[in-house]
């Protein structure tokens, strides 16, 4: 059998998006190839009642989800169960198409198993996305949908894009993200006030019933990240994703001085703030804590802190497919040890 690490070398040898391209070929044709992505569904994907809960209106087998920013254009989503994903998180898609930022903007750090990317949202925008999706919804694993505004939209414009996505989402996804904590369109981040997430989120709920989450940045003081989210909740939002990449450029030796940086470097950092917000809402809503998970540990420990799902990207691309697989069975094991019948009972456990 070839390898992870025989594959990761020879895919290192290409631009890191030139690589991306190449494994979006490689996932499309997967389910096609029955047996082999039967076998790999088989070794990978961990389907125990341990780690089975009902949540945002669907169920999830394991709680491993592949995070926003890698299937841009839900194009793979039939190859996730192959890779042991619980569920899987597309986009960032906006109404438009558009390209994103210049190239270069995408960099790997091997030795921190880091990335740091400055893509902008490239997409194929919004209509040809839902065609994508409506080829695969519903699927055997929850979909969730993370949208954001084109770059060109004005900032007291952008309610009207998150409209037009929530309309054309609302019905072929699972959960909907809005993506408001971006480092890389600009001024994105200042929609992350109370003003927009009120406006946003009651609009949202004038349109639909699919549950809607916010994203936010790490890069923010515990106190205004927990104010935000404590917003959104009342506006109606039904749950958080923290966090967004990290403009904390300390975190890497030699880094670019712009785009945001995922991977294990930015493991504490996402915690600590995931962690306040846990302390305030675990009991509250459904959170997602992702940002540098790489491990069971890891995994737990956000658990712990409130999370009800996780979510890697960077480090499945530094380790592969067996990632998923060897978190939810040590996740198992964890909650066995601490005398648990199902994961949700090690939510917040920190805090009981």
């Amino acid at each position: 059998m070839i390898t992870y690490e025989t594959i990761k070398k020879l895919m290192f040898n290409f631009e890191p998006e030139t690589a991306h391209h190449i494994a979006e070929y490689g996932f499309k044709i997967l389910p096609h190839c029955r047996m082999i992505n039967n076998y790999m569904v088989e070794r990978n994907f961990v389907n125990n009642d341990i780690l089975t809960q009902d949540l945002l209106g669907t169920t999830f087998h394991n709680p491993i989800g592949l995070g926003a920013g890698f299937d841009k254009n839900a194009t793979m989503i039939k190859a996730m169960p192959a890779m042991g994903f619980g569920y899987t998180e597309i986009g960032t898609m906006t109404p438009k198409p558009q390209a994103g930022n210049a190239k270069p903007r995408l960099f790997r750090f091997p030795e921190q198993e880091a990335i740091q990317n400055a893509m902008g949202f490239n997409n194929k925008g919004a209509y040809e996305v839902i065609q994508n999706l409506k080829k695969v919804y519903p699927y055997a694993i929850p979909i969730g949908a993370s949208i954001g505004k084109n770059k060109l939209t004005a900032e007291n414009e952008a309610l009207k894009d998150y409209e037009t996505l929530i309309r054309g989402f609302k019905d072929i996804s699972d959960y909907l993200v809005v993506n408001i904590s971006s480092p890389n369109t600009p001024n994105l981040r200042d929609l992350q006030n109370e003003e927009f997430i009120k406006a946003v989120f009651g609009m949202a709920k004038e349109i639909t019933d699919t549950p809607i989450l916010l994203k936010i940045a790490p890069d923010m003081q515990n106190d205004t990240a927990i104010t935000l989210c404590q917003t959104a909740i009342e506006s109606g939002a039904d749950g958080i994703v923290a966090t967004n990449t990290t403009q904390d450029y300390s975190l890497l030796p030699n880094p670019k001085d712009f785009g945001g940086i995922s991977g294990a470097v930015m493991s504490d950092k996402s915690y600590d703030i995931f962690k306040a917000i846990g302390r305030e809402l675990y009991d509250k809503t459904t959170l997602i804590s992702v940002g540098g998970i790489s491990d069971a540990p890891d995994a737990y420990r956000r658990i712990k802190a409130g999370a009800s799902l996780v979510q890697i990207l960077s480090g499945f691309i530094f380790k592969g497919p067996s990632m998923c697989k060897n978190i939810n069975e040590e996740l198992i094991e964890l909650i066995k040890a601490d005398g648990y019948e199902n994961i949700s009972e090690a939510i917040g456990a920190d805090f009981k």
